[in-house]
This record gives structure tokens, C-alpha cells and sequence, in this order.
């Protein structure tokens, strides 16, 4: 069975976020709620000054803290790498929320209808969507998955439980990237399987020097990060010369 990773290339992103538009898209999610998400920061001193960029998305750690405190096993860790949430199992408690260092997982307060400004059952709006499915009705997000057979893609948008970043699961049972591998515009982003040396993500890492996000507190993250970590020292700008 694959062990999935992802690793991230600080030195190619810039900062776009089209891996946030299709993530939201491919997964429907609620308004204001990014599972994943592109921090920006602005390093030194004019005129040595730069900014940089830093995807995050669940980082599917082998040693997850929010599966340890999840009292139902709701949370729960595949073989193949990836933290998933069984929202049928999910009561709400949110201790998950609390106990993840990263900041990702969302909760659901409302009914997902309520966080869509279109209302799909309008007669107006059907001439224009002929008929289209809700986003929030995705049907992919609704089957079972893994040898579980448990759910885990998104978390059905189902008022009361908590949500977040998949990888796509629904896609990689398809032999698709999760969307924002594909839809990067530079390959910033890239996903495979750890345990096959001729992946790209197993060239990358053993090419490259990598770390990962809060290594001290032995979560054991599956995104691996490529280049210098945010706040590393900002190199020197070197000044034009004047003309004569």
C-alpha cells in the first residue's frame, strides 16, 4: 500500500494561491473556511527586505495529536498515511481542534445550505444552472473510502462536526493528485508515495534539504517543506551602481 506524502517547495512558491481557489472548489467548502491556506511574510529591513510564502495543509502526521484525544475514533490514521475523520462518528466535542498545533481543522455551526449565498432551489436560477448539483451535494463526498470503508472526504458538510483537509481522497481513489498539486502553476506542490524510491516526492527528498513544520513536538508530519524555513535570515541586497 502507497504511504502518502506531500512535499512543498518554498523556493517555487509565489504566493498565488490557487492551491487555496481549488481546494475550495474540489471540496465545497463553507465560506471563510480554507482547508488549505498560504501564509504570507514579510522579512528584514528596507532596502533588504523579501517576502515569502508557506502553504499549509493538514500535515497528516504519523503521530497525530488529534487522533489521540478523539474520545469516539471519529479521527482516525489510514495505512496509506492520511488523518481522516469519520463525520458519522464525530459528536462535535472538538478536541481535535484544540489539540492539532497546525490549525487546520474548521468546525461546522451551521447547516452548510446556510453558508452559500445562492439559494439552488430558486425558479429564477434554474434556467442558469440547468439543474446543477449544490456544491454542498457533491456526491463524491458522500461515499466510503479506504479498506475501512469509513467516511472521510470532507466531512459530508454536515452541521456539528469537524472538517478538514483530506488530500483528496476522492480523487486519489480516482489515480488523481489532490487539487492543489494539480492546479499549481509553478509545481510547488507535489504528492506521491513515499515507500517507492522512484517517486518524484522520494527523488526530492533525498536531493534536497527538507524539514517539516514543528518537528519538535514528535508529530511526525507527511508534508515535508523544500528551501529555507520563514524567518531565516534575509540575505543582502546588492545596490545599484550610479551611473557616470
Amino acid at each position: 500500500m502507497a504511504k502518502y506524502a506531500m512535499v512543498i517547495d518554498l523556493e517555487r512558491c509565489m504566493g498565488c494561491r490557487a492551491c487555496m481557489e481549488a481546494c475550495k472548489i474540489e471540496n465545497n467548502t463553507p465560506q471563510a473556511v480554507f482547508w488549505m491556506y498560504v501564509f504570507r511574510f514579510e522579512e528584514g529591513e528596507f532596502p533588504n527586505t523579501r517576502m515569502r510564502f508557506l502553504p499549509r495543509p493538514c500535515m497528516h502526521c504519523d503521530n497525530a495529536p488529534c487522533v489521540k484525544v478523539c474520545p469516539v475514533g471519529a479521527r482516525y490514521k489510514r495505512e496509506d498515511g492520511l488523518v481522516a475523520t469519520d463525520w458519522e462518528r464525530c459528536i462535535g466535542c472538538r478536541y481535535c481542534q484544540v489539540a492539532c498545533p497546525y490549525g487546520v481543522n474548521s468546525f461546522n455551526w451551521t447547516s452548510p445550505k446556510k453558508n452559500f449565498y445562492v439559494d439552488w432551489q430558486d425558479p429564477d436560477l434554474q434556467p442558469v444552472t440547468n439543474g446543477a448539483t449544490p456544491p454542498y451535494q457533491n456526491p463524491d463526498l458522500e461515499q466510503l473510502y479506504g479498506p475501512e470503508q469509513r467516511r472521510i472526504a470532507g466531512s459530508g458538510h454536515v452541521k456539528g462536526v469537524i472538517e478538514k483537509c483530506t488530500f483528496c481522497v476522492h480523487r486519489l481513489e480516482q489515480g488523481l493528485p489532490p487539487a492543489c498539486v494539480a492546479n499549481c502553476p509553478v509545481g510547488a506542490l507535489t504528492f506521491g508515495d513515499l515507500d517507492d524510491p522512484n517517486s518524484k516526492v522520494s527523488q526530492l527528498l533525498r536531493t534536497r534539504r527538507s524539514f517539516r513544520l514543528l518537528e519538535e513536538w514528535n508529530t511526525r508530519p507527511r508534508v515535508y517543506y523544500l528551501g529555507e524555513p520563514p524567518g531565516t535570515e534575509v540575505r543582502e541586497i546588492e545596490q545599484p551602481k550610479a551611473r557616470v
